[in-house]
């Protein structure tokens, strides 16, 4: 969707507890949501303020968003 926030507390709701006490107790983890929600907030960003940027830039970047979504979500059912 454009123009909306991906959290990944929205993404997973399921995993809300797995998410919340892994974010504390594993730093790896917790680097990887931070890197999540970095990249989410600058697509948002862009297409909030309607930053010009090129089409292939703004699909880099969904697809990195994708793929530390894939990350989390192999993470999360790996510890579950």
């Amino acid at each position: 969707m454009f123009g909306v926030r991906h959290e990944i507390a929205h993404e997973f709701p399921e995993y809300e507890l797995v998410i919340s006490r892994l974010k504390y107790i594993d730093p790896t983890f917790n680097r990887l949501l931070v890197e999540y929600d970095r990249t989410d907030k600058k697509i948002y960003g862009i297409e909030q303020q309607q930053v010009p940027v090129t089409d292939d830039y703004l699909h880099e970047l969904k697809r990195q968003r994708l793929q530390l979504k894939d990350r989390v979500y192999q993470f999360i059912r790996d510890v579950s």
